[in-house]
């Protein structure tokens, strides 16, 4: 749990994600953000559970596959976020489908080869090789990393979402709004361009 807890707390893209939606469209849409990544982690809980991510592993042709469908997804939702518009009126705020957002969330983790690579590196550690039971290992050790995971993603919208509320009375706080979305959207045009770029 403390290794977890020391994970989860390294910021990476799930977090900017789950930041960037709170930041410009309030608490609810970064909790959707946070439900959804944890969905994606479930995903990657259950492959490794099942020794689908060791194929990942294994196969270069898997993992060339999966890596361009992810780097062109973040970027595709990177470009979608630059995009965004700031309001013309004081104190707007822009309006987010909830499961727009959410299944954003899961896709952007559940497309990105490096966090099935890392649960297949990570949770053997805690595992007794040669002991029974090792599926049911996998699924609750992912369990209690996914659960401490979005708690963390969650407290980090509830903090992203207060500070938008401070703004929020501001005549500028539309346009902020929207541009710490561009930014975050910035960011994720470039882990896109890394992820393609990267290798096993």
């Amino acid at each position: 749990m403390t290794a977890a807890l020391l994970v989860n707390l390294t910021p990476g893209p799930d977090m900017l994600f789950v930041i960037g939606n709170s930041a410009a469209n309030g608490k609810r849409a970064g909790v959707m953000a946070s439900l959804g990544v944890g969905a994606g982690c479930v995903l990657h809980t259950v492959l490794a559970a099942v020794g689908l991510s060791a194929l990942l592993a294994a196969s270069a042709v898997a993992f060339e596959v999966v890596k361009w469908v992810g780097a062109a997804y973040l970027v595709w939702v990177g470009l979608q976020m630059l995009r965004s518009r700031p309001s013309s009126e004081p104190g707007a705020t822009a309006v987010a489908d909830p499961r727009k957002v959410f299944w954003q969330g899961a896709l952007t983790n559940a497309l990105n080869p490096k966090v099935a690579l890392f649960f297949l590196a990570f949770l053997p550690q805690f595992i007794s090789p040669g002991e029974s039971g090792q599926v049911m290992a996998f699924v609750v050790l992912g369990t209690i990393f996914n659960v401490g995971g979005t708690a963390i993603n969650v407290a980090m919208s509830f903090m992203a979402g207060a500070v938008r509320e401070q703004m929020s009375q501001s005549a500028s706080a539309g346009r902020v709004g929207a541009w710490l979305r561009r930014a975050v959207g910035a960011v994720f045009v470039g882990l896109g361009v890394k992820l393609a770029l990267s290798s096993r």
